[in-house]
């Protein structure tokens, strides 16, 4: 068959195909619908996947490029548990802000912030936040953090040292506490303990916080000195994490090599014993994060294959019926010198022309659901391109693949039997 006759039957595949569809509108729909629910599923969550991805590098990043963190365990990058065998980390001892102090020392280190989370009841007056997180630093934290504070300021050295009862609130809590009304010198109960508002803080990052940061600009949240939330906040100690930023050329690796020398040294680890805390990159923790939105969008694929799969159970009822109602039809145009193949190529477009309906329909209610999250959450979800030429692909595949047998049956009719059916 020629390229004039291959695209000629193309475009006469694509006609009756939308002939098909307003004739047998209840089948097609049947069969439009499951295609759309498999490509919808997988391009809304490409969309949702590929924002979450593209937020956490972000919040990453607020940290600065070269900024590293150093956590009492490492192993919730590994296949743990909870048991001692699996999880030998469990054992790690705390790390220190004592520790802290003396990473700071390092010659290459520029900032090392420590930082310890919970939650905890906030109050003001009649407004109550029953649980919002709460997070103590040290008084350097600034330094390593992406975000601004204002109106106000963060909490001195001093204040720090002093354990002095002094909060920062992001902009999420203040609106929620104090509405319209300016924040600052209020006092606030904390877990019924008074707190005075010194600043407001306005996040960089998204919702997905920084390791050393428990919720973005979109979660009520509040940060205190570090001695003050371990003298008057259930903290929990022994999670304490560290934030590490390089002096300026300082390669992030060789830092990295430096921080565990020296924390090795600080809790007498022999040559060759194995390290009891982690020093992690950011590459790691995009690598696990990469990995975990990896395996749950291999999942939505597999659910996706479903209504891909009874689609193509449609199309090959619809198209099996096209063939009978068409019999004479192909009788005529057999007898007329159309071949086998062109008879096969007519019916494989039709069939592919139904499932890529599927697919933009599919695309476009995926894309409606992109804008939505895009709308109303702090994920900036968009449709990959890939993910577009791979639905629209991959629709067409599923017609032309379930499609085969019905195309077969018609290409194989004998013109005269063709001819003489009733």
């Amino acid at each position: 068959m020629s390229a004039s006759d291959r695209i000629y039957t193309t475009v006469e595949g694509v006609k009756i195909a939308l002939d098909s569809l307003r004739a047998n509108k209840v089948r097609a729909a049947l069969t439009i619908m499951g295609v759309a629910v498999g490509v919808f599923v997988v391009t809304g969550m490409a969309a949702a996947v590929h924002g979450i991805q593209s937020k956490f590098a972000e919040d990453m990043a607020a940290a600065g490029p070269t900024s590293f963190f150093v956590f009492r365990r490492g192993d919730f990058f590994e296949n743990c548990d909870g048991t001692d065998d699996m999880c030998p980390s469990r054992r790690n001892p705390p790390i220190t802000v004592r520790e802290a102090a003396a990473l700071q020392d390092v010659p290459s280190i520029a900032v090392v912030t420590a930082h310890v989370s919970g939650s905890a009841r906030f109050k003001y007056h009649e407004h109550t936040l029953a649980s919002a997180s709460v997070d103590a630093y040290t008084a350097n934290w600034t330094l390593t953090d992406g975000g601004n504070i204002e109106p106000g300021r963060s909490f001195t050295a001093a204040e720090a040292g002093a354990a002095a009862r002094v909060a920062v609130i992001n902009d999420k809590m203040a609106e929620q506490l104090f509405g319209q009304s300016d924040p600052l010198e209020k006092i606030i109960a904390i877990d019924n303990i008074p707190f005075t508002v010194i600043g407001v803080y306005h996040s960089n990052v998204g919702f997905m916080g920084t390791p050393t940061q428990e919720g973005g600009s979109d979660d009520p949240m509040a940060k205190v000195p570090f001695e003050t939330g371990k003298k008057y906040l259930d903290l929990w100690i022994r999670g304490l994490d560290l934030t590490v930023k390089p002096h300026d050329g300082v390669e992030r690796e060789d830092a990295m090599d430096d921080i565990t020398a020296r924390l090795r040294s600080i809790r007498g680890l022999r040559p060759g014993a194995v390290n009891n805390f982690a020093v992690v990159g950011q590459d790691k923790l995009m690598a696990a994060f990469n990995g975990f939105t990896g395996n749950f969008f291999m999942i939505m694929i597999a659910l996706a294959s479903v209504g891909l799969l009874v689609g193509g159970v449609g199309v090959v009822a619809i198209m099996m019926i096209s063939v009978t109602e068409r019999t004479r039809e192909i009788g005529v145009r057999k007898a007329l010198g159309a071949t086998k193949g062109t008879i096969l190529w007519q019916f494989l477009v039709e069939a592919a022309t139904l499932t890529t309906i599927g697919a933009v329909t599919g695309l476009v209610i995926g894309g409606a659901i992109a804008g939505g999250i895009n709308a109303w959450t702090p994920v900036p979800a968009r449709i990959p391109p890939g993910a577009i030429v791979a639905a629209l692909v991959g629709a067409a595949l599923t017609g032309v693949l379930f499609g085969i047998i019905p195309a077969l049956r018609a290409a194989r009719l004998d013109p005269v039997e063709a001819l003489r059916y009733e």
